[in-house]
């Protein structure tokens, strides 16, 4: 089969990128396989390109290259079809649109796979006749906006089928009442280190993503510091960056420097090969107040580590099997997390038996096993004549004139919650 992927930007970084081109990589074993980025911003992509996959752009963004857009005057204009209530929409415009519109139409592709809402509407709405529609979520439906929620809703019955990360969230998607559209859980891949695995006996333990506040790093610093309390021995690397504009990482430095966790608790930075890290420590944490799946207790595992992790929706209940791999503990408490790494931490033969599982049952998420899924989906979806739905002109019209009043919608609703504001401040 053919493949095609249309991704955000595959020039950049996330988890989003990252788990597509282990997916896309693995089916360029034995199909046909592109990723076609809406945007490009940089020569190179940051993650290595898989093998054996076609990487091309629409939309060049790079001032140095003759074919840049970003002085193109539609693409000064706002997206039509991308949808508001997308998180990227004021990234999108006529002209991305219009290069996405043209793609899906002139496609030679059996199968089209979107990675984000916004990309799954236009492939609902553009997509020619006879390709299979397939949308991804990587995040929730839940964690959508009530404005994207309604546009999911419009939209995404033109689709062949929807795939989630989680089998919770495919239950939330079941609800949505998408009729004739399959849903399936289809987990994150992650291949296996090319390094040893974890011995397991240093004093270290490993935290990695983003440095946002979703993701509760204050919460692990300060169940850290009641580990210190009673193993002074051991010591915390968090790896990764922050936001381009948040303060996350001069907050923590505070917070360490507060708690006197200086020549404990270490903010790492960024870090281009990861898995040069999980393996370094004896045991991952992770302390999100949500996660859609949860990609770095997978990482951790396949290096290892058993994983403390709050048992937050929707990702980690679906990882990890409590007390046989890892550890689950109470979302939001600094006190049961910390009681989850002491209990690992003070007994070597339960921590040593638990990293032994976590490296037997991550395999389940390897790359093989999870394109295994996708293709027996999409061979299905073929086969049975997917890819016949059609957005025609009395839908495109009825469609504009939903995404009109779902605007007009938004507005007020806008209008009359400022002047709330205003009127509680006055």
């Amino acid at each position: 089969m053919h493949l095609s992927f249309l991704l955000h930007n595959a020039y950049s970084l996330g988890g989003t990128i990252r788990s597509t081109f282990n997916l896309a990589g693995e089916l360029a074993r034995r199909h046909d396989v592109e990723i076609v980025s809406v945007f490009r911003h940089h020569d190179e992509p940051t993650l290595p390109a898989p093998r054996g996959v076609r990487l091309r752009h629409l939309v060049d963004l790079r001032k140095d290259s003759p074919g840049y857009d970003g002085e193109d005057p539609e693409h000064r204009r706002p997206a039509k079809v991308f949808p508001r209530g997308d998180g990227r929409h004021s990234q999108y415009s006529r002209l991305t649109d219009a290069r996405i519109g043209a793609h899906l139409a002139q496609t030679g592709a059996d199968v089209v796979i979107g990675t984000r809402p916004g990309l799954n509407v236009h492939i609902a709405r553009g997509a020619r006749p006879g390709v299979v529609r397939v949308g991804q979520e990587h995040l929730t439906l839940t964690g959508h906006s009530y404005r994207l929620r309604s546009e999911i809703a419009h939209s995404y019955p033109l689709l062949d089928a929807v795939t989630t990360v989680t089998r919770a969230d495919a239950e939330a998607y079941r609800a949505l009442n998408l009729p004739g559209v399959r849903v399936d859980a289809v987990p994150n891949s992650v291949p296996a280190p090319r390094l040893a695995p974890a011995s397991g006996d240093s004093r270290l333990v490993v935290a990695a993503g983003r440095l946002t506040p979703v993701k509760r790093y204050d919460l692990l610093v300060r169940a850290f510091a009641q580990v210190v309390a009673v193993r002074p021995d051991w010591r915390l690397r968090i790896h990764g960056s922050g936001d381009a504009f948040g303060n996350e990482r001069e907050s923590l430095r505070n917070l360490i420097d507060d708690l006197g966790l200086y020549n404990h608790v270490f903010l790492m930075g960024l870090s281009g090969d990861l898995d040069s890290e999980w393996v370094k420590g004896s045991l991952a944490a992770v302390t999100s107040s949500h996660e859609s799946f949860g990609m770095t207790i997978v990482e951790a595992m396949r290096c290892g580590l058993p994983v403390v992790s709050t048992d937050c929706p929707q990702g980690p209940r679906e990882i990890i099997h409590d007390t046989v791999d890892g550890r689950l503990v109470e979302t939001g408490s600094a006190d049961a997390v910390a009681a989850g790494l002491l209990e690992l931490i003070q007994d070597d033969a339960l921590r040593h038996r638990m990293a032994r599982a976590a490296l037997e049952n991550s395999r389940r998420f390897d790359p093989a096993a999870i394109a295994g899924q996708h293709e027996a989906l999409f061979a299905d979806l073929h086969a049975r004549g997917g890819g016949s739905r059609s957005a025609g002109p009395l839908r495109q019209t009825v469609h504009r004139a939903r995404t009109t009043a779902l605007d007009g919608a938004y507005a007020l609703r806008h209008k009359a919650a400022s002047a709330l504001r205003k009127g509680q401040t006055a």
